[in-house]
Protein backbone atom coordinates (compact mmCIF):
# COMPACT_ATOMS: atom_id res chain seq x y z
CA UNK A 1 0.00 0.00 0.00
CA UNK A 2 1.19 3.58 -0.77
CA UNK A 3 2.07 5.85 1.61
CA UNK A 4 0.70 9.09 2.47
CA UNK A 5 1.47 12.20 3.29
CA UNK A 6 -0.29 15.79 3.86
CA UNK A 7 1.09 19.09 2.65
CA UNK A 8 -0.24 21.96 0.92
CA UNK A 9 0.61 21.89 -2.51
CA UNK A 10 2.70 19.85 -4.98
CA UNK A 11 4.13 21.12 -8.37
CA UNK A 12 4.73 19.15 -10.51
CA UNK A 13 7.30 20.12 -13.37
CA UNK A 14 10.13 22.31 -12.35
CA UNK A 15 10.78 24.19 -15.19
CA UNK A 16 11.32 28.36 -14.58
CA UNK A 17 8.09 28.35 -13.59
CA UNK A 18 7.02 25.34 -11.69
CA UNK A 19 10.47 26.14 -9.36
CA UNK A 20 9.29 30.11 -9.10
CA UNK A 21 6.43 29.19 -7.85
CA UNK A 22 7.33 26.09 -5.97
CA UNK A 23 10.24 28.73 -4.07
CA UNK A 24 7.72 31.41 -3.57
CA UNK A 25 5.05 29.52 -1.95
CA UNK A 26 7.37 27.76 0.30
CA UNK A 27 9.11 31.08 1.47
CA UNK A 28 5.44 32.03 1.91
CA UNK A 29 4.83 29.54 4.72
CA UNK A 30 3.52 26.10 2.57
CA UNK A 31 4.72 22.94 2.61
CA UNK A 32 5.25 22.41 -0.94
CA UNK A 33 6.55 19.03 -2.55
CA UNK A 34 8.30 19.75 -5.72
CA UNK A 35 8.22 16.78 -8.79
CA UNK A 36 10.44 16.26 -11.89
CA UNK A 37 11.57 13.33 -13.39
CA UNK A 38 14.00 15.24 -15.42
CA UNK A 39 16.45 18.32 -14.64
CA UNK A 40 15.15 21.48 -12.24
CA UNK A 41 15.38 24.35 -14.30
CA UNK A 42 13.62 22.53 -16.98
CA UNK A 43 14.37 22.88 -20.78
CA UNK A 44 15.81 26.30 -20.39
CA UNK A 45 19.06 26.19 -18.93
CA UNK A 46 19.96 23.10 -20.16
CA UNK A 47 18.40 22.70 -23.70
CA UNK A 48 16.89 25.87 -24.80
CA UNK A 49 17.55 29.64 -24.37
CA UNK A 50 20.47 29.73 -22.18
CA UNK A 51 22.73 27.10 -24.02
CA UNK A 52 21.60 27.86 -27.47
CA UNK A 53 22.24 31.83 -27.10
CA UNK A 54 25.34 31.32 -25.80
CA UNK A 55 25.98 29.40 -29.13
CA UNK A 56 24.44 32.40 -31.28
CA UNK A 57 26.94 34.61 -29.35
CA UNK A 58 29.89 32.82 -29.93
CA UNK A 59 28.86 32.70 -33.83
CA UNK A 60 27.96 36.33 -34.59
CA UNK A 61 31.75 37.38 -33.98
CA UNK A 62 32.57 34.85 -36.71
CA UNK A 63 29.79 36.46 -38.86
CA UNK A 64 30.80 40.19 -38.28
CA UNK A 65 34.64 39.38 -39.53
CA UNK A 66 33.47 38.66 -42.55
CA UNK A 67 31.87 41.73 -42.74
CA UNK A 68 35.57 44.03 -41.69
CA UNK A 69 36.36 44.02 -45.76
CA UNK A 70 32.89 45.93 -46.45
CA UNK A 71 33.95 48.30 -43.38
CA UNK A 72 37.32 48.72 -42.26
CA UNK A 73 40.41 46.14 -44.16
CA UNK A 74 40.50 42.67 -43.39
CA UNK A 75 40.16 40.49 -40.72
CA UNK A 76 40.80 36.35 -40.76
CA UNK A 77 39.17 33.75 -38.28
CA UNK A 78 39.43 29.93 -37.91
CA UNK A 79 36.62 28.65 -36.16
CA UNK A 80 36.86 26.59 -32.71
CA UNK A 81 33.69 25.30 -31.83
CA UNK A 82 35.24 23.24 -28.61
CA UNK A 83 35.60 27.13 -27.01
CA UNK A 84 31.90 27.62 -27.28
CA UNK A 85 30.82 23.86 -26.23
CA UNK A 86 33.15 24.12 -23.16
CA UNK A 87 31.76 27.43 -21.73
CA UNK A 88 27.88 25.14 -22.62
CA UNK A 89 28.98 22.46 -20.47
CA UNK A 90 30.80 24.42 -17.90
CA UNK A 91 29.30 27.27 -17.79
CA UNK A 92 25.53 27.29 -18.42
CA UNK A 93 24.72 23.45 -17.37
CA UNK A 94 27.36 22.16 -15.23
CA UNK A 95 27.89 19.18 -17.76
CA UNK A 96 23.77 19.00 -17.12
CA UNK A 97 23.55 18.26 -13.42
CA UNK A 98 21.06 19.87 -11.65
CA UNK A 99 22.74 20.00 -7.60
CA UNK A 100 22.70 23.22 -7.61
CA UNK A 101 19.51 24.04 -8.52
CA UNK A 102 17.86 21.13 -6.73
CA UNK A 103 20.07 22.49 -3.68
CA UNK A 104 18.79 25.99 -4.41
CA UNK A 105 15.17 24.59 -4.09
CA UNK A 106 15.47 22.72 -1.29
CA UNK A 107 17.06 25.97 0.85
CA UNK A 108 13.82 28.14 0.08
CA UNK A 109 11.74 24.76 2.26
CA UNK A 110 10.63 22.87 -1.09
CA UNK A 111 10.75 18.98 -0.33
CA UNK A 112 11.86 18.27 -3.63
CA UNK A 113 10.86 14.51 -5.43
CA UNK A 114 12.84 13.18 -8.53
CA UNK A 115 9.91 10.78 -10.29
CA UNK A 116 7.28 10.74 -12.51
CA UNK A 117 4.40 12.68 -10.67
CA UNK A 118 0.59 11.96 -12.03
CA UNK A 119 -2.46 13.17 -10.64
CA UNK A 120 -4.48 10.62 -8.99
CA UNK A 121 -7.93 12.72 -8.08
CA UNK A 122 -8.36 16.25 -6.85
CA UNK A 123 -5.39 17.57 -4.87
CA UNK A 124 -4.02 14.15 -5.44
CA UNK A 125 -0.56 13.38 -6.56
CA UNK A 126 1.19 9.58 -6.60
CA UNK A 127 4.97 9.23 -7.32
CA UNK A 128 6.49 6.30 -7.12
CA UNK A 129 5.06 4.49 -3.82
CA UNK A 130 3.65 8.07 -1.94
CA UNK A 131 0.82 9.50 -2.92
CA UNK A 132 0.46 12.94 -1.58
CA UNK A 133 -2.82 14.99 -0.45
CA UNK A 134 -2.40 18.56 -0.97
CA UNK A 135 -4.75 20.94 1.08
CA UNK A 136 -4.73 23.83 -1.29
CA UNK A 137 -4.12 21.97 -4.88
CA UNK A 138 -1.62 21.06 -6.96
CA UNK A 139 0.38 22.96 -10.03
CA UNK A 140 1.02 21.09 -12.74
CA UNK A 141 4.11 22.50 -15.60
CA UNK A 142 4.77 19.53 -16.78
CA UNK A 143 6.44 21.37 -20.07
CA UNK A 144 6.74 20.33 -23.73
CA UNK A 145 9.37 18.24 -25.70
CA UNK A 146 10.62 17.95 -29.02
CA UNK A 147 8.42 16.19 -31.88
CA UNK A 148 9.20 13.56 -33.95
CA UNK A 149 7.14 14.25 -36.82
CA UNK A 150 6.15 10.54 -39.16
CA UNK A 151 7.96 10.66 -41.64
CA UNK A 152 9.57 7.50 -43.06
CA UNK A 153 12.71 6.05 -41.99
CA UNK A 154 13.31 8.74 -39.27
CA UNK A 155 12.40 6.87 -36.20
CA UNK A 156 15.25 4.06 -37.34
CA UNK A 157 18.43 7.12 -37.07
CA UNK A 158 20.33 8.69 -34.86
CA UNK A 159 18.97 12.21 -35.92
CA UNK A 160 19.53 15.38 -33.27
CA UNK A 161 16.77 17.33 -31.33
CA UNK A 162 17.88 20.60 -29.76
CA UNK A 163 18.78 18.67 -26.91
CA UNK A 164 21.50 16.79 -28.78
CA UNK A 165 22.46 19.70 -30.86
CA UNK A 166 23.42 21.57 -27.62
CA UNK A 167 25.45 18.69 -26.43
CA UNK A 168 27.57 18.98 -30.07
CA UNK A 169 31.27 18.95 -28.99
CA UNK A 170 32.36 20.09 -32.63
CA UNK A 171 30.18 21.51 -35.53
CA UNK A 172 29.29 18.88 -38.34
CA UNK A 173 30.99 19.35 -41.71
CA UNK A 174 27.04 19.08 -42.90
CA UNK A 175 23.95 20.01 -41.64
CA UNK A 176 19.69 18.97 -42.84
CA UNK A 177 17.49 21.23 -40.38
CA UNK A 178 14.12 19.93 -40.57
CA UNK A 179 11.91 23.05 -39.23
CA UNK A 180 12.20 26.80 -39.94
CA UNK A 181 10.69 28.00 -37.29
CA UNK A 182 12.73 29.95 -34.18
CA UNK A 183 14.41 26.75 -33.05
CA UNK A 184 15.61 25.10 -36.70
CA UNK A 185 16.05 28.93 -37.84
CA UNK A 186 18.54 29.82 -34.89
CA UNK A 187 20.67 26.99 -34.84
CA UNK A 188 20.81 26.84 -38.47
CA UNK A 189 22.70 29.98 -38.92
CA UNK A 190 24.47 29.57 -35.75
CA UNK A 191 26.36 26.06 -37.06
CA UNK A 192 26.70 27.47 -40.57
CA UNK A 193 28.97 30.19 -39.42
CA UNK A 194 31.40 27.35 -37.88
CA UNK A 195 31.69 26.51 -41.18
CA UNK A 196 28.78 23.53 -41.54
CA UNK A 197 27.22 23.50 -44.78
CA UNK A 198 23.45 23.69 -44.02
CA UNK A 199 20.10 23.06 -45.75
CA UNK A 200 16.88 23.78 -43.92
CA UNK A 201 13.86 22.39 -45.15
CA UNK A 202 11.08 23.38 -43.80
CA UNK A 203 7.41 22.74 -45.02
CA UNK A 204 5.56 26.34 -44.64
CA UNK A 205 5.69 28.10 -47.59
CA UNK A 206 8.17 30.28 -45.91
CA UNK A 207 10.38 30.40 -42.54
CA UNK A 208 9.64 31.76 -39.60
CA UNK A 209 6.01 31.15 -40.45
CA UNK A 210 4.10 32.46 -37.51
CA UNK A 211 5.87 35.61 -38.22
CA UNK A 212 5.24 38.92 -40.19
CA UNK A 213 6.42 37.88 -43.65
CA UNK A 214 8.21 40.92 -44.38
CA UNK A 215 10.18 39.31 -41.25
CA UNK A 216 10.87 35.95 -43.00
CA UNK A 217 12.05 37.92 -46.17
CA UNK A 218 14.67 39.06 -44.35
CA UNK A 219 15.80 36.26 -42.12
CA UNK A 220 15.60 34.19 -45.93
CA UNK A 221 17.55 36.77 -47.36
CA UNK A 222 20.50 36.62 -45.20
CA UNK A 223 20.46 32.85 -44.76
CA UNK A 224 21.21 32.65 -48.35
CA UNK A 225 23.59 35.51 -47.98
CA UNK A 226 25.73 33.47 -45.73
CA UNK A 227 25.31 29.90 -48.23
CA UNK A 228 22.22 28.52 -46.59
CA UNK A 229 20.27 26.92 -48.73
CA UNK A 230 16.44 26.88 -47.53
CA UNK A 231 14.08 24.84 -48.85
CA UNK A 232 10.71 26.33 -47.69
CA UNK A 233 7.11 24.81 -49.18
CA UNK A 234 9.10 21.46 -48.89
CA UNK A 235 8.35 18.19 -47.49
CA UNK A 236 10.46 15.50 -46.40
CA UNK A 237 9.50 11.98 -47.74
CA UNK A 238 12.05 9.41 -46.25
CA UNK A 239 15.12 9.50 -43.69
CA UNK A 240 17.89 6.96 -44.08
CA UNK A 241 21.31 6.60 -42.48
CA UNK A 242 24.24 4.81 -43.14
CA UNK A 243 28.06 4.68 -42.93
CA UNK A 244 27.99 7.76 -40.63
CA UNK A 245 25.37 9.62 -43.42
CA UNK A 246 22.40 10.88 -43.48
CA UNK A 247 20.09 10.76 -46.51
CA UNK A 248 16.66 12.92 -46.76
CA UNK A 249 14.85 12.94 -49.36
CA UNK A 250 12.80 16.22 -50.25
CA UNK A 251 9.88 17.33 -52.22
CA UNK A 252 10.72 20.97 -52.97
CA UNK A 253 8.26 23.81 -53.41
CA UNK A 254 7.70 22.70 -57.57
CA UNK A 255 7.22 19.37 -57.15
CA UNK A 256 11.19 18.51 -58.09
CA UNK A 257 12.59 15.67 -55.84
CA UNK A 258 16.02 16.00 -54.26
CA UNK A 259 18.13 13.97 -52.42
CA UNK A 260 20.27 15.91 -48.98
CA UNK A 261 23.34 13.86 -48.20
CA UNK A 262 24.43 15.37 -44.26
CA UNK A 263 26.57 13.86 -41.97
CA UNK A 264 23.63 15.25 -39.10
CA UNK A 265 20.18 15.81 -39.36
CA UNK A 266 18.59 18.36 -36.61
CA UNK A 267 14.77 17.68 -36.20
CA UNK A 268 13.07 20.95 -35.18
CA UNK A 269 9.98 20.17 -36.26
CA UNK A 270 7.66 21.77 -33.40
CA UNK A 271 6.83 20.63 -29.73
CA UNK A 272 4.80 17.87 -28.06
CA UNK A 273 3.30 18.64 -24.47
CA UNK A 274 4.19 16.11 -21.43
CA UNK A 275 0.38 15.56 -21.13
CA UNK A 276 0.10 11.59 -22.01
CA UNK A 277 0.82 10.10 -18.48
CA UNK A 278 -0.10 12.87 -16.04
CA UNK A 279 -3.65 11.39 -14.70
CA UNK A 280 -5.76 14.48 -16.21
CA UNK A 281 -8.45 11.87 -16.64
CA UNK A 282 -8.08 11.73 -12.79
CA UNK A 283 -9.10 14.92 -12.68
CA UNK A 284 -11.89 15.12 -15.51
CA UNK A 285 -9.52 16.49 -17.94
CA UNK A 286 -9.29 14.83 -21.45
CA UNK A 287 -5.80 12.84 -21.41
CA UNK A 288 -5.62 13.15 -25.11
CA UNK A 289 -5.61 17.05 -24.86
CA UNK A 290 -2.51 18.87 -26.74
CA UNK A 291 -3.19 22.00 -24.06
CA UNK A 292 -4.76 22.39 -20.60
CA UNK A 293 -7.58 24.93 -20.35
CA UNK A 294 -7.12 27.49 -17.70
CA UNK A 295 -8.91 30.73 -16.52
CA UNK A 296 -7.05 33.92 -15.93
CA UNK A 297 -6.58 32.59 -12.75
CA UNK A 298 -4.43 30.04 -14.20
CA UNK A 299 -7.03 27.36 -12.60
CA UNK A 300 -7.52 24.23 -14.47
CA UNK A 301 -10.31 22.63 -12.02
CA UNK A 302 -11.02 21.94 -8.50
CA UNK A 303 -7.53 22.60 -6.54
CA UNK A 304 -5.60 22.52 -10.20
CA UNK A 305 -3.31 25.29 -11.85
CA UNK A 306 -1.85 24.87 -14.74
CA UNK A 307 0.99 27.07 -16.25
CA UNK A 308 3.59 26.90 -18.76
CA UNK A 309 3.82 25.49 -21.97
CA UNK A 310 0.61 23.36 -21.55
CA UNK A 311 -1.53 26.13 -21.37
CA UNK A 312 -0.72 26.65 -25.05
CA UNK A 313 -0.39 30.47 -24.26
CA UNK A 314 2.87 30.29 -25.71
CA UNK A 315 5.66 28.17 -25.38
CA UNK A 316 8.08 31.07 -23.42
CA UNK A 317 10.33 30.78 -20.57
CA UNK A 318 9.04 34.74 -19.83
CA UNK A 319 5.64 33.61 -20.11
CA UNK A 320 5.99 30.42 -18.12
CA UNK A 321 7.11 32.74 -15.54
CA UNK A 322 4.52 35.77 -15.85
CA UNK A 323 2.27 32.54 -15.82
CA UNK A 324 3.49 31.44 -12.19
CA UNK A 325 2.97 34.93 -10.53
CA UNK A 326 -0.51 34.76 -11.16
CA UNK A 327 -1.01 31.35 -10.05
CA UNK A 328 1.20 32.40 -6.93
CA UNK A 329 -1.44 35.38 -5.89
CA UNK A 330 -4.30 32.90 -6.55
CA UNK A 331 -3.52 30.12 -4.32
CA UNK A 332 -2.43 32.23 -1.58
CA UNK A 333 -5.09 34.27 -1.77
CA UNK A 334 -3.66 37.43 -3.09
CA UNK A 335 -5.37 39.91 -5.32
CA UNK A 336 -4.46 39.86 -9.30
CA UNK A 337 -3.80 41.60 -11.69
CA UNK A 338 -4.41 38.43 -13.84
CA UNK A 339 -3.69 36.89 -16.93
CA UNK A 340 -3.88 38.82 -20.12
CA UNK A 341 -2.16 37.74 -23.58
CA UNK A 342 -2.82 40.54 -25.91
CA UNK A 343 0.72 41.68 -25.49
CA UNK A 344 3.26 38.77 -25.45
CA UNK A 345 6.60 39.47 -26.93
CA UNK A 346 8.65 37.08 -28.67
CA UNK A 347 11.89 36.96 -30.15
CA UNK A 348 13.95 34.65 -32.32
CA UNK A 349 17.49 35.10 -31.92
CA UNK A 350 18.55 35.19 -35.83
CA UNK A 351 21.06 37.23 -37.58
CA UNK A 352 18.96 40.32 -37.92
CA UNK A 353 17.03 39.06 -34.76
CA UNK A 354 13.09 38.97 -35.20
CA UNK A 355 11.33 40.59 -31.94
CA UNK A 356 7.58 40.45 -32.35
CA UNK A 357 4.19 41.53 -30.02
CA UNK A 358 0.90 41.12 -29.77
CA UNK A 359 -0.89 39.80 -33.21
CA UNK A 360 0.42 39.87 -36.95
CA UNK A 361 -1.47 41.72 -39.14
CA UNK A 362 -3.25 38.13 -40.16
CA UNK A 363 -3.90 37.42 -37.27
CA UNK A 364 -5.64 41.25 -36.38
CA UNK A 365 -7.72 41.02 -39.76
CA UNK A 366 -9.15 37.08 -38.68
CA UNK A 367 -10.05 38.60 -35.15
CA UNK A 368 -11.75 41.07 -37.36
CA UNK A 369 -9.79 44.24 -36.26
CA UNK A 370 -10.31 47.07 -38.44
CA UNK A 371 -6.60 47.04 -39.33
CA UNK A 372 -4.07 49.75 -40.92
CA UNK A 373 -0.83 49.10 -41.43
CA UNK A 374 2.78 50.89 -41.09
CA UNK A 375 6.63 49.83 -42.19
CA UNK A 376 9.79 50.79 -42.62
CA UNK A 377 13.03 48.65 -44.11
CA UNK A 378 15.87 49.50 -41.56
CA UNK A 379 18.90 49.69 -44.31
CA UNK A 380 16.80 53.33 -45.43
CA UNK A 381 16.78 54.51 -41.58
CA UNK A 382 19.60 56.26 -40.30
CA UNK A 383 21.07 53.53 -38.07
CA UNK A 384 20.56 51.21 -40.65
CA UNK A 385 22.48 53.05 -43.10
CA UNK A 386 25.16 53.99 -40.93
CA UNK A 387 25.53 50.11 -39.85
CA UNK A 388 26.19 48.60 -43.36
CA UNK A 389 26.43 45.21 -43.50
CA UNK A 390 24.01 43.41 -41.27
CA UNK A 391 22.32 46.63 -40.71
CA UNK A 392 19.27 44.69 -42.64
CA UNK A 393 15.77 44.53 -40.95
CA UNK A 394 12.44 45.76 -40.85
CA UNK A 395 9.64 47.51 -39.10
CA UNK A 396 6.05 46.72 -39.16
CA UNK A 397 3.41 48.16 -37.04
CA UNK A 398 -0.49 46.85 -36.89
CA UNK A 399 -2.59 49.21 -35.43
CA UNK A 400 -6.77 48.59 -34.79
CA UNK A 401 -8.02 52.09 -36.63
CA UNK A 402 -11.19 52.47 -34.72
CA UNK A 403 -9.45 51.91 -31.01
CA UNK A 404 -6.81 54.24 -32.49
CA UNK A 405 -3.86 51.90 -30.77
CA UNK A 406 -1.08 49.41 -31.64
CA UNK A 407 -2.55 45.76 -31.13
CA UNK A 408 1.03 44.41 -33.10
CA UNK A 409 4.65 45.19 -34.16
CA UNK A 410 7.71 43.33 -35.16
CA UNK A 411 10.90 44.48 -35.53
CA UNK A 412 13.63 42.87 -37.47
CA UNK A 413 17.13 43.99 -37.26
CA UNK A 414 20.31 44.23 -35.34
CA UNK A 415 18.69 44.53 -31.95
CA UNK A 416 15.55 43.53 -32.83
CA UNK A 417 14.63 42.21 -29.35
CA UNK A 418 15.74 45.57 -27.62
CA UNK A 419 13.98 47.65 -30.15
CA UNK A 420 10.61 45.42 -29.27
CA UNK A 421 10.57 46.42 -25.96
CA UNK A 422 9.02 50.18 -26.60
CA UNK A 423 6.60 48.22 -29.31
CA UNK A 424 5.70 45.75 -26.37
CA UNK A 425 5.13 48.80 -24.03
CA UNK A 426 2.70 50.42 -26.29
CA UNK A 427 0.72 47.50 -27.26
CA UNK A 428 0.55 46.26 -23.54
CA UNK A 429 -0.67 49.64 -22.16
CA UNK A 430 -2.89 50.64 -25.87
CA UNK A 431 -0.92 53.55 -25.72
CA UNK A 432 -2.94 55.62 -28.57
CA UNK A 433 -1.17 55.98 -32.03
CA UNK A 434 -1.46 60.10 -31.84
CA UNK A 435 0.74 59.96 -28.91
CA UNK A 436 3.34 57.79 -29.83
CA UNK A 437 3.79 60.06 -32.79
CA UNK A 438 4.55 62.87 -30.37
CA UNK A 439 7.66 61.04 -28.68
CA UNK A 440 11.06 62.50 -29.39
CA UNK A 441 13.44 59.41 -30.73
CA UNK A 442 16.97 59.62 -30.35
CA UNK A 443 19.32 60.00 -33.55
CA UNK A 444 20.96 57.95 -34.80
CA UNK A 445 19.06 54.47 -33.72
CA UNK A 446 17.37 51.57 -34.66
CA UNK A 447 14.44 52.57 -32.79
CA UNK A 448 14.33 55.90 -34.77
CA UNK A 449 12.68 54.06 -37.36
CA UNK A 450 9.53 53.05 -35.47
CA UNK A 451 8.76 56.77 -35.90
CA UNK A 452 9.34 56.46 -39.89
CA UNK A 453 6.91 53.22 -39.76
CA UNK A 454 4.49 55.43 -37.83
CA UNK A 455 4.20 57.89 -40.06
CA UNK A 456 3.65 55.27 -43.08
CA UNK A 457 0.83 54.68 -41.14
CA UNK A 458 -1.11 57.30 -42.23
CA UNK A 459 0.31 57.35 -46.16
Amino acid sequence: MSAEQQVDLVVIGLGPGGEHLATEAARAGMRVVGVDERLVGGECPYYGCIPSKMMIRAANPLAEAHRVAALAGSATTAPDFSVVARRIREEATDDWDDTVAVERLEKAGVVFVRGHGRLAGDGVVEVGGTRYVASVGVVLNTGTAPATPPVDGLADTPFWTNREALRATEAPRSLVVMGGGAIGAELAQAFSRFGTRVSLVEAAPRILALEEPEASVVVAKAFAGEGIQVLAGAKVGRVAHADGRFAVTVTDGDGTALELGADRLLVAAGRRPNLADVGLDTVGLDPAARSVDVDERMRAGERLWAIGDITGKGAFTHLSMYQAGIALRDLTGADGPWASYHAVPRVTYTDPEVGAVGMTEQQARDAGVDVRTGSTALGTSSRGWIHGPGGEGVVKLVEDRAAGHLVGATSVGPTGGEVLSMLATAVHAKVPTAVLREQVLAYPTFHRAVGTALADLDA
